[in-house]
């Protein structure tokens, strides 16, 4: 085996390793899509838009590893459609005011740059803008004892 063979073979092995470590990552994130938000359109109106947003969101998420899951209500009405974004052992972060046409896509592309945050904490640079101006708020993880 030449040098070169030796190089080529250690830069497949990182990459596989990599894509393995990166579909582990993703594989921890969950988002969770309210499928009661109407953002306030009529109660009536029909498909409910944060139904419609949940469903584009599973389809942007396939493939990636990442779970989407519909929730009734994140008491975020007065923000328009909502989701919660959480990582095991990792801060939960909820936005509001997403768009159903593009909500989905900014929802995976925060969560997959968070998947891979090490500090536990979705990164502002690289985030989706409608996931910087629709940001209601960050919970702590569930064994969080505080800051110092």
């Amino acid at each position: 085996m030449t040098l070169a063979d030796t190089a080529t073979t250690t830069a497949t092995t990182d990459t596989t390793a990599d894509l393995a470590c990166d579909a582990r990552a993703e594989r921890a994130m969950t988002v969770y899509v309210c499928i009661t938000c109407r953002g306030g359109r009529p109660l009536d109106l029909v498909p409910v838009p944060g139904a419609v947003l949940a469903a584009a969101t599973a389809r942007a998420a396939a493939g990636t590893g990442i779970t989407v899951r519909p929730i009734r209500c994140l008491a975020n009405c007065n923000r328009g459609l909502s989701a919660a974004v959480r990582r095991a052992g990792a801060w939960t972060y909820v936005f509001g005011n997403l768009d159903s046409s593009t909500g989905a896509g900014a929802l995976i592309e925060g969560a997959r740059l968070f998947a891979h945050s090490p500090d536990g904490l979705m990164p502002w640079r690289g985030r989706p803008d409608a996931l910087k101006r629709g940001l209601v708020a960050r919970t702590p993880p569930f064994d969080f004892t505080g800051d110092p």
